[in-house]
C-alpha cells in the first residue's frame, strides 16, 4: 500500500519537492495534455471559454464551428443580433447570460483595444464575463503567457494532494504558483485538469491505478483494488 507521505508536519521544502515530483509524474502520464477547447486565435478561445462555464468542452466544440464561421471579429460579436447568437449557443446552457457576456466583451474589446484581445491579465479581467480563470486560459494557451487555470478539477486536486488548504480560487492560484516554477504553470494546469477528468474523480477517484498514489495524502478515498479502480478511468478525449 502506498505510504501517506504528506502530514501536518510536512516542511515547506518537502511540500515543494513533492508537488514538483507529482507534476513530473503527471507530465509523463499525460504527455499530450492541452486545452481541450478548439480555437484558432485569442478571440475564439476567449469566446469558447466563456461558453464553457457550466458546460463540457465537448459540447462547446460542437457549437463553435458554426459560431466562429458566422462571427470572425470582435466587431462581428459586438454587432451581433442577440436572438441569432442565443440560438447558436443555446445548447451550452445559460445562453442569455453568455450572450450578454460575449457581446459585452466584444464591445469592450472594440472600444478599448481596437478590436484585438489584450494579452495582459489586468486588461482581460476588466472585460465583461471574464474572470481570472478565463483570463489565465487565454493567456496560457493563446498568448503563451504562463497562467494557472483554477477550475473545479484544479481546486479539488490541489486540496486533495495537500498542496493547499485554501478554498478561494485566487488564493489557490497564488499558493500553487509558489510551489511550481512559473514556466510550468500552463502545462501543470492541463495536467491536473486532465487527471481530474480522467482518473481523480470527485466521488470515486481511481486510487488503485493512480500514478500519484505513493505521493498523495488522499490515497484510499477511492477504490484501491487495481481491477476495481481501472474501471473508473475515463480515457477521454473530452474535447
Amino acid at each position: 500500500m502506498p505510504r501517506n507521505v504528506a502530514s501536518a508536519g510536512e516542511s515547506r521544502l518537502a511540500l515543494v519537492r513533492r508537488a514538483r515530483r507529482m507534476t513530473r509524474i503527471l507530465a509523463e502520464t499525460y504527455p499530450d495534455a492541452h486545452c481541450e477547447l478548439d480555437f484558432g486565435n485569442p478571440l475564439e478561445l476567449l469566446v469558447a471559454t466563456i461558453l464553457s462555464a457550466q458546460c463540457t468542452d465537448k459540447r462547446v466544440n460542437m457549437v463553435t464551428p458554426v459560431l466562429f464561421a458566422k462571427y470572425r471579429t470582435a466587431a462581428d460579436y459586438a454587432a451581433a443580433d442577440r436572438a441569432e447568437l442565443e440560438e447558436i449557443i443555446k445548447s451550452t446552457g445559460f445562453f442569455r447570460a453568455k450572450a450578454n457576456s460575449i457581446i459585452g466583451m466584444a464591445q469592450a474589446v472594440c472600444e478599448r483595444y481596437r478590436g484585438e484581445v489584450p494579452g495582459r491579465l489586468k486588461d482581460l479581467v476588466t472585460l465583461p464575463g471574464v474572470g481570472r480563470k478565463t483570463a489565465n486560459v487565454v493567456l496560457g494557451n493563446a498568448f503563451d503567457v504562463p497562467g494557472i487555470t483554477v477550475d473545479t478539477h484544479f481546486q479539488r486536486l490541489t486540496r486533495r494532494f495537500g498542496w493547499t488548504t485554501e478554498t478561494d480560487p485566487v488564493k489557490i492560484e497564488h499558493a500553487v504558483g509558489e510551489l511550481i516554477p512559473k514556466n510550468q504553470w500552463t502545462l501543470m494546469s492541463h495536467y491536473l485538469i486532465w487527471h481530474g477528468r480522467r482518473m481523480c474523480h470527485a466521488r470515486r477517484p481511481a486510487c488503485g491505478v493512480c500514478p500519484l498514489a505513493a505521493l498523495c495524502p488522499a490515497y484510499g478515498e477511492g477504490p484501491t483494488d487495481p481491477k476495481v479502480a481501472a474501471k473508473l478511468v475515463r480515457p477521454g478525449p473530452f474535447s
